[in-house]
């Protein structure tokens, strides 16, 4: 016989399941055990494991979007003769930069010593540091790794440097392998072309403890340039002084084995500016940034590639009309140029640290508390910085999670 605590018990449980079933029917229509959510992850254990269950906001990776656009860079890259390394900085993971690889990368890109470190401790080789050291750690991890990894290699733009690292190198009699940055209209690195330029590539090719490898010349500047052809105009105009340093140095007996640079933007051109390899990073999940930058068939939409990263949020109040309030906020670097998937007429803001918003203007439209929404972010290095994992996804279930490396604090520098 039941006593009068069990039935009390057994009422209030139905009671709080009636709620929940009311006020969040999406979200808890059917059971599934939190408790063992990490666990679970651990384990690789991802049954009944949906977009559903998620913890939001969260990064959400469409799988077959994601091997899309790698495979679509590849055969590119293929096509014009040219090489990819393309940069870890948008991704942070070494299970995207493995497919990368096993999809034709040489190597990769990196844009701290730290991202460095780590991809190289994950066995990957052939890694390129775009900014020099000029700091006693920054110099003796350089050299530190160049020991560990002979494949790995970084840029100087300043005798001092050189001089630097070579004294550093000389206490382990280790080789290091640097390319040097040149100027390529952007006034953050890059030495003068020219003389300059290879007065410098001289003096590494002559010092006992470094090979020159060749040039990196970034045109960030063009990555961005709205139209194709005002875009394959600006980064022509940028990389011809590195065409010509680059045919100074050969006609002087130096041997230039990388003229690295390139981006997202300009893949498709760059083969014909001067450059043996890209260092783009974008197309691998896209972002609002290069969708309105416009492509070779179409002047206003970029669809080269697709967008195959979404950040997960849930609308967690709508208590005003023609807005509603998320969990997708400042801390995760919300942006109003973000863009939600599927629904153009909503607008994406900010209400706080934990608290975004989306705004409408359209009568006939709404959307419900405790929706799940998917939104384009505006910049995938930012973006990337705040989470720590994607959830890999084939339609609605979960297949995979990838851990972002090295994404803050000590880790990342």
């Amino acid at each position: 016989m039941r006593s009068r605590r069990d039935f009390l018990m057994a009422g209030t449980a139905a009671s709080a399941f009636s709620v929940a079933r009311v006020w969040a029917a999406k979200t808890y229509d059917r059971a599934f055990p939190y408790e063992e959510f990490e666990a679970r992850l651990a384990r690789r254990d991802f049954r009944e494991m949906t977009k559903d269950v998620l913890p939001t906001p969260c990064m959400v990776v469409d799988l077959e979007l994601f091997q899309q656009n790698v495979q679509k860079m590849a055969e590119q890259a293929k096509i014009a003769g040219i090489y990819v390394r393309p940069h870890v900085k948008v991704h942070k993971s070494v299970d995207v930069a493995r497919y990368q690889i096993s999809q034709g990368a040489i190597g990769l890109t990196c844009a701290t010593i730290a991202e460095a470190e780590l991809f190289s401790g994950a066995g990957i080789k052939n890694i390129l540091w775009t900014k020099q050291p000029a700091s006693v750690n920054n110099i003796q991890r350089a050299v530190a790794l160049s020991s560990k990894d002979p494949t790995f290699m970084f840029v100087a733009d300043d005798p001092q440097v050189v001089d630097w690292v070579e004294q550093a190198a000389s206490a382990s009699n280790t080789k290091l392998r640097i390319a040097v940055s040149v100027y390529a209209g952007m006034a953050r690195q890059g030495i003068e072309n020219g003389q300059p330029a290879v007065e410098l590539a001289q003096r590494l090719a002559a010092s006992k403890h470094s090979q020159f490898e060749g040039f990196m010349a970034y045109s960030g500047n063009a990555s961005h340039t709205k139209t194709w052809e005002a875009r394959r105009k600006r980064s022509s105009e940028d990389l011809a002084g590195v065409r010509e340093t680059t045919s100074l140095v050969r006609r002087l007996g130096l041997p230039v084995n990388v003229v690295s640079g390139g981006s997202t933007g300009t893949y498709n051109m760059d083969h014909d500016h001067g450059l043996t390899e890209l260092e783009a990073g974008s197309y691998v999940f896209m972002d609002t940034g290069y969708f309105g930058i416009g492509g070779k068939d179409d002047e206003k939409v970029y669809s080269d590639f697709k967008g195959a990263l979404t950040i997960l949020t849930t609308v967690d109040s709508k208590r005003h009309p023609n807005v509603a309030t998320t969990d997708y906020g400042n801390k995760a670097i919300t942006r109003p140029t973000d863009q939600v998937k599927g629904k153009p007429w909503l607008q994406v803001g900010t209400q706080g640290a934990e608290y975004g918003a989306l705004q409408w203007t359209d009568a006939d439209k709404d959307i419900k508390l405790g929706d799940r929404v998917e939104i384009y972010c505006t910049n995938l290095d930012m973006s990337t910085n705040a989470f720590d994992r994607y959830y890999v996804t084939k339609g609605d279930q979960i297949v995979d999670v990838w851990p972002i490396m090295g994404r803050s604090g000590s880790a990342q520098r």
